[in-house]
């Protein structure tokens, strides 16, 4: 089965038991209760970030952890490839503090180990880049009013993973890059016709990247004795979700997430005789959309846990992949 196909079933059947649950919970002669926020809780979808702040003092922990397993290349026409089987483990942890009510201050750490399907297995567990980011509240969403809670986001992506001198590819965890990223996230509540809650986010960013120093073997492709430089292009990405509160303890999520990345430049020479005295080349433009259904259950109001699949649905010149993920939520 393909992906693409492996995505609209997904899809289809997500959407197919929240309108089951939706039907059993209607009743013809007694109209529905309208479910209270209190008793809606939520861990969040896999992919898009929440627009609410945190309050003043509270900690948010939110560990990922995840493996993506390449399931074909998709060239610049959409067309898939098989490729090799390999696995590429991952952690990307949220860490939040509410500095104000409505200003949060957070650390997105990473790590990772790959076993490629050619080549030779990462060395050890793999620091990757870190990010940190600023997040101020603009608007608070009202039950029974239109506007939805706003947020601006600032992050910056600090290159402390290894991306260049590597011993193997597999070793290879971070861009080597300074990343500036702008977001505006934001996220409403609606009622259905049977009374419970489905909450919606719509999520907007801009990543630009700074110049990278290569040397030797790197992660953009080059081999021993290369030096030179490598331009990323910059990111836009725009991602709306869905959650369905089919029961307090019990949600159902959908992320539908699509990205562009400009191509990436790489020039400079290699002086040992590998390759060509002069080198310039670019990744070309990369489009993908990604889906991403999911489940959650919420102890209370504020430890969850949430497992979904991150499938390619469609996309040019990347790498369509299946990644199973797991995350636990946890507010204090």
């Amino acid at each position: 089965m393909r992906v693409g196909n492996i995505a609209l079933w997904a899809v289809f059947s997500a959407l197919t038991v929240v309108t089951h649950s939706a039907a059993a919970d209607e009743s013809p002669s007694v109209a529905p209760l309208r479910q209270s926020m209190e008793d809606a809780w939520w861990t969040g979808p896999l992919l898009a970030a929440s627009a609410s702040t945190l309050p003043q003092g509270h900690v948010l922990f939110e560990p990922y952890i995840y493996d993506v397993m390449p399931y074909a290349r998709l060239d610049s026409h959409g067309v898939s490839h098989a490729g090799a089987h390999s696995n590429n483990f991952g952690s990307q942890s949220y860490l939040n503090y509410g500095l104000a009510d409505r200003f949060t201050v957070g650390l997105i750490p990473r790590f990772g180990y790959d076993q490629p399907g050619s080549g030779r297995n990462s060395s050890r567990i793999g620091v990757g880049d870190l990010t940190v980011q600023a997040q101020y509240r603009l608007t608070q969403f009202q039950e029974r009013h239109w506007l939805p809670t706003i947020s601006l986001n600032l992050s910056e992506t600090l290159p402390l993973g290894e991306y260049d001198r590597l011993d193997r590819p597999s070793d290879g965890f971070g861009a080597g890059a300074y990343t500036t990223t702008l977001s505006l996230y934001s996220q409403s509540y609606f009622w259905l016709s049977n009374g419970r809650i489905l909450r919606a986010r719509l999520n907007l960013s801009y990543a630009l990247s700074g110049r990278v120093r290569i040397v030797d073997r790197s992660v953009y492709g080059t081999t021993g004795g290369f030096r030179g430089d490598a331009s990323p292009g910059d990111t836009a990405v725009g991602n709306l979700a869905f959650e369905y509160s089919a029961t307090r303890n019990w949600v159902l999520a959908l992320d539908l997430w699509y990205e562009q990345d400009d191509a990436t430049h790489v020039f400079g020479s290699y002086s040992n005789g590998e390759g060509p005295p002069a080198v310039q080349y670019s990744s070309g433009v990369g489009r993908v959309f990604y889906v991403a259904p999911a489940l959650e259950y919420n102890w209370n109001s504020r430890v969850g846990v949430i497992f979904g699949v991150r499938l390619v649905a469609a996309g040019r010149s990347e790498t369509a992949t299946v990644t199973p993920v797991l995350a636990i939520n946890c507010v204090f």
